[in-house]
């Protein structure tokens, strides 16, 4: 069965965001700030989000390397998963995963795996089938996927054979716990906001 596209996760995440009593806002902001601006939008969905953040998130606890068996023990102890907001199964095999469901982001599906001294979060964004023109959409992402803080788009085959785009996210087998929750929210956050930014190239509908 087809793989369904960002665009069905996007337009799930629309849907309950406006459940929620929520409403979308443009903001202008120099690219550097683009994780902050992440951090702020996350805060302020939140009924106390008035409270704004202090200080700096320490990066990494160099006593602890991550497996992903260990992480995937840890990480069900985290509000995100405690909540409801997502779920998480382990995926057993010669590289062990982990499918986290976004619930919040229309069900979109996040894959992360630990590889050496790397965590890699991942999300299929959409089939090479359904852009439009790829040489002008691979000179666009080429362009322009910077300006997603702390994710990257590729290109990859899957064990089918079909050649997909991703956008995936990489940190240290060293961060602390919180980091690897921010990791993943904020790929599924760039996922949804990477299918509105192209959706020009694309031959599937997208939600405006």
């Amino acid at each position: 069965m087809k793989a369904k596209s960002s665009a069905h996760y996007q337009r799930e995440f629309r849907r309950r965001l406006r459940e929620q009593g929520l409403v979308k806002k443009e903001v202008w902001i120099r690219p550097e700030h683009a994780k902050h601006l992440a951090l702020v939008e996350k805060q302020l969905r939140e009924a106390n989000g008035s409270q704004w953040i202090k200080g700096v998130m320490s990066m990494t606890n160099k006593t602890n390397l991550w497996t992903t068996t260990s992480l995937h023990t840890a990480l069900q102890e985290m509000d995100l998963f405690t909540n409801g907001a997502a779920s998480l199964e382990l995926i057993d095999g010669i590289e062990p995963s982990l499918h986290i469901v976004m619930h919040e982001f229309g069900d979109l599906p996040v894959f992360l795996t630990v590889s050496g001294d790397q965590i890699i979060v991942e999300s299929i964004l959409w089939s090479v089938d359904d852009v439009a023109d790829v040489v002008k959409f691979n000179d666009a992402v080429l362009r322009t996927h910077k300006y997603f803080p702390l994710s990257t788009i590729s290109l990859d085959a899957t064990s089918s054979g079909s050649d997909y785009y991703q956008m995936f996210g990489a940190l240290s087998s060293t961060s602390i716990l919180s980091n690897v929750i921010f990791e993943i929210e904020t790929l599924a956050t760039n996922v949804i906001h990477a299918t509105e930014a192209y959706s020009e190239f694309l031959t599937i509908p997208v939600e405006a």
